[in-house]
């Protein structure tokens, strides 16, 4: 949740240093937070913006980036970029975990959206796996 704050407030506020924003949440939220995961997440995510948002466009052609609300594009990115680059979180629990995040902070159709794309994406992912694995056979 903390990193959700941190990259929502970050995009919402264009220009205000990311570093800021996440230093003041963690200190705010310590207790209930992991600091380096909630950098790590955020940096990435931040760094890795245009990729994750291309991975949205793909798995949700109707859906431009740009027409999604802000809460439900940024709770995607942390979810896309946790199941691409947090391999000791099993998927099934990031896309619970941004689904909820959906349900709590985002609109009436904001959880079905939002599982419907991680959904997608963790089934592609797992085709890609099973492939390999085929091959290495």
């Amino acid at each position: 949740m903390i990193a959700m704050q941190t990259l929502y407030e970050w995009e919402f506020r264009d220009g205000v240093d990311l570093a800021e924003i996440e230093a003041r949440n963690v200190a705010e939220y310590s207790d209930r937070c992991e600091s380096d995961f909630i950098r790590m997440v955020t940096e990435g995510v931040s760094k890795d913006r245009e990729a994750l948002d291309g991975v949205i466009d793909k798995v949700a052609p109707d859906w431009p980036v740009d027409q999604i609300s802000l809460i439900d594009k940024v709770i995607l990115q942390i979810a896309i970029y946790e199941l691409k680059n947090c391999n000791d979180v099993p998927p099934k629990v990031v896309i619970n975990e941004a689904v909820e995040l959906s349900k709590e902070f985002g609109g009436e159709n904001s959880s079905k959206f939002v599982n419907g794309v991680l959904g997608t994406i963790y089934k592609q992912s797992e085709k890609q796996i099973l492939k390999s694995r085929d091959k290495d056979s």
